[in-house]
């Protein structure tokens, strides 16, 4: 992930206004980000039809837009409770689904002759500590009412768990896929139950289930949901805003990390991958792991009157205490860096993205093994 690819998005999500004018002369003195490899737009008829559950989160659009490249705009439909903007609506079909309706939700399916279905709706950490029966109500029974019908209809089913379904319990640096979790948010109970509910499945009823424990997730032109990670996000925004940004977590809190785009390229090639080659049905994936101070003094090198203060919050302070892990370990799918001596980036965001087991199965290996990442790499510019 670079800086200055975030700072870029950050202006064009915040408008105009003289601070805003300011940033971007200053992030466009800075070098030109090279994003990941676009995959080739679908051009067989013999491609699945995706529905998309919340689909009007930090992930949801984003992986939408990918997956109609591969598979055509018709054939990915977002949905979510909410009114989508006008950019959203008209890119794409978009519909009305509330996942705690069961017959609603089964109507989708079967109207749309859904084939994969993407499990995006969630109530996420900090929120869910302020809101427990709201966590439980869409996390738990809303999972139970897509696993049930994903079972039924013989539908390829990801969910997205966290390292947040790691707790202090848990091995640390690295946390490895399989082991003690045991976390003390409802959100993280919400996801281990997930993961015990899909492998359930898979084994008793063949359901294809598969998930993926997302870190941190960065990025620009989309706000995070309420997560310990949020931080990471907000702080650009508030740096072609304000210049000022008021951190909620201590300077010193160490939590694993990815960009966006390495994130739902990884979502892709796990949806995409052989059934046969899956040696688990879920998996760690990492990319970096760093602190506040990190990412501050990185934002500083393209912006550097930005100042950044830390009011505690002890709900989420205490959830990144006891998320359990700093760094995972899986393995790598061997994506390789893009960088120029003209990049500049974050401390150990190159782009290692996508680091999961089953990678490893299909390249014919055991699958045993783990790599880690906790330790900063600069790349040359930096």
């Amino acid at each position: 992930m670079q800086v200055v690819q975030m700072l870029r998005g950050a202006v064009k999500y915040a408008g105009s206004g003289p601070r805003l004018i300011s940033a971007v002369r200053a992030v466009s003195s800075s070098s030109q980000h090279f994003g990941i490899t676009r995959p080739p737009s679908c051009t067989n008829t013999d491609h699945p039809k995706v529905l998309i559950t919340g689909g009007l989160g930090q992930l949801g659009v984003g992986l939408a837009k990918l997956l109609r490249r591969r598979f055509g705009k018709n054939n990915v439909i977002l949905s979510d409770i909410r009114k989508p903007p006008n950019h959203v609506y008209h890119n794409g079909p978009f519909i009305f689904s509330d996942i705690l309706d069961y017959k609603n939700l089964r109507e989708i399916v079967v109207n749309n002759n859904i084939s994969w279905l993407v499990h995006y709706s969630a109530v996420l950490s900090a929120v869910g500590e302020s809101n427990v029966a709201l966590a439980k109500e869409v996390n738990i029974t809303g999972l139970h009412n897509i696993l049930d019908i994903a079972t039924e209809h013989g539908l390829r089913v990801f969910v997205p768990s966290t390292i947040g379904a790691f707790g202090p319990s848990s091995p640390r640096d690295p946390t490895p896929e399989l082991c003690v979790q045991r976390p003390r948010t409802i959100y993280g109970v919400s996801k281990v139950h997930a993961e015990l509910m899909g492998e359930y499945y898979h084994h008793r009823y063949a359901l294809d289930f598969r998930c993926l424990r997302y870190p941190g997730i960065i990025s620009a032109d989309s706000q995070p949901g309420g997560g310990t990670t949020d931080y990471a996000v907000q702080i650009f925004h508030a740096a072609v805003k304000t210049g000022s940004f008021e951190c909620n977590l201590r300077s010193d809190t160490r939590l694993p990390m990815m960009y966006i785009d390495d994130c739902l390229r990884a979502t892709l090639e796990i949806l995409e991958a052989p059934a046969e080659s899956l040696l688990s049905r879920t998996y760690n994936i990492n990319a970096t792991s760093f602190t506040p101070r990190d990412l501050t003094k990185e934002i500083q090198k393209a912006l550097p009157d930005l100042k950044v203060t830390y009011n505690v919050d002890p709900i989420r302070q205490a959830i990144g205490d006891t998320a359990g892990c700093k760094d995972i370990s899986a393995f790598t799918s061997r994506l390789q860096p893009k960088f120029t001596n003209r990049s500049p980036c974050l401390p150990c965001f190159q782009r290692t993205a996508g680091r999961w087991r089953w990678r490893t199965a299909m390249r014919g290996g055991t699958g045993a093994g783990s790599t880690s990442t906790t330790s900063p790499s600069w790349c040359g510019p930096c």
